[in-house]
């Protein structure tokens, strides 16, 4: 069996990273206490230097290489948090690190890795697949395998994150975190479970890259055959054999999220938490709002990265909008003659919804001769307002159909 990473070593770890990491704030989520009914926090390692929580556990295990391995430079696989934080370790421990990751990683995480001085190479359409070139590559140059969390320093290192929280919040119940190969769930259990053992742990996986849930009722790890989620960061198709002990025996739960669940989350946290995290960084907060964990308050959620790709982020925030109700897609056929355009719009108008963009086209077969059709995007208040908009253009003999990816 495994041999489980101790307090002690967290403190350690904790020791290294003084002066290298910042303690990240807590800071209060007043949506989320009001719908907990008790006070939520977030753990804001989405401003951890180089983005994530990740360079805790690079910087510790990248520290303790001796000399001669630290001349042999290092290698990692990540879709693009572990590979900045190994980047950023490498440069401060005086190291070359080289970094494969997936060939659609996000351009701005390889070009923060790249700013960060490592070399990059694009292998694999997954972060696993990048990881076997990795591990080839350190076979065949001698270079140090960086792993993004099946290593006991990595595990320690993250641990740290769990020794701020209860210094900050002493009175936390609950800590929720997103769960990718299990690395920081591991090391915050550690901490936790030694130091306050009635805390719960529960970790968060995406619905579609979720090995946890069927490696837990196996005993084992588990690999998925296949897996996908724009949460990049914990799209990870395969525990750790290390983080799948300390998960098993310290993780009171881990639960799934969907993607719409994220996406609803990340709008929630920008908007009214001010925060910019990444998918991968809100599944914790998903879980609350969906309401798939029950949680006794106060809660801690760990806000495990910020580094989001702009183009992703106007996608996520288009159907966040659409899953909380707020950004209505619409086909309105109507009869063409002069002014049926305007007087569309203007009914939209008076129930105070907002048109995005129209498309008004005659050349559907389907349509009826004398029949235009107009397809709409609106911006509205919510659920409520979306169908009461709905209802009253179909009492004003409008055919709405609602679009399929509202």
């Amino acid at each position: 069996m495994t041999e489980l990473v101790s307090l002690d070593d967290v403190r350690a770890a904790r020791k290294l990273l003084d002066g290298v990491v910042r303690t990240t704030p807590l800071e209060p989520s007043r949506p989320l206490t009001a719908a907990l009914g008790g006070p939520v926090w977030f753990k804001c390692e989405n401003l951890q230097r180089a983005g994530s929580y990740k360079v805790r556990g690079a910087y510790v295990r990248i520290s303790r290489l001796s000399a001669e391995e630290r001349a042999r430079g290092v290698v990692a696989a990540s879709a693009g948090n572990h590979a900045q934080g190994v980047a950023l370790a490498a440069g401060l421990v005086g190291t070359h690190a080289t970094v494969f990751m997936p060939v659609n990683a996000p351009l701005p995480k390889v070009a923060a890795t790249k700013g960060y001085g490592a070399q990059i190479e694009l292998v694999g359409a997954t972060v696993d697949e990048s990881l076997v070139a990795a591990q080839r590559f350190a076979e065949r140059t001698g270079a140090v395998l960086i792993h993004p969390f099946d290593h006991r320093d990595v595990i320690a290192g993250q641990g740290t994150v769990a020794l701020e929280i209860l210094e900050q919040c002493p009175q936390v119940t609950t800590i929720v975190t997103g769960v990718g190969g299990g690395g920081l769930i591991s090391g915050m259990a550690v901490a936790a479970k030694a130091l306050r053992p009635d805390v719960r742990l529960i970790g968060v996986q995406a619905a579609g890259a979720a090995a946890f849930p069927p490696s837990l009722v196996a005993g084992e790890p588990v690999r998925l055959p296949a897996f996908s989620t724009i949460a990049d960061g914990i799209a990870v198709g395969r525990p750790g054999d290390v983080t799948f002990t300390h998960v098993r025996e310290l993780v009171d739960e881990v639960v799934t999220v969907s993607e719409e669940d994220i996406s609803r989350a990340l709008l929630m946290v920008l908007e009214r938490g001010k925060q910019v995290v990444e998918p991968a960084g809100a599944v914790g907060v998903a879980a609350l709002l969906a309401g798939v964990v029950e949680v006794t308050a106060p809660v801690v959620v760990v806000l495990s990265g910020g580094n989001i790709d702009p183009l992703l982020m106007l996608r996520v925030i288009e159907h966040g909008l659409a899953a909380a109700g707020r950004y209505l897609r619409v086909t309105v056929r109507c009869s063409d003659r002069p002014g049926q355009l305007a007087s569309l719009l203007s009914e939209i108008a008076e129930h105070r919804a907002n048109v995005v963009d129209v498309v008004h086209q005659r050349a559907n077969p389907h349509l009826h001769l004398g029949e235009v059709e107009v397809a709409l995007s609106v911006e509205t208040r919510g659920v409520e307002h979306s169908e009461t908009l709905i209802a009253a253009l179909r009492a004003s003999g409008y055919q709405v159909t609602i679009a399929p990816e509202a």
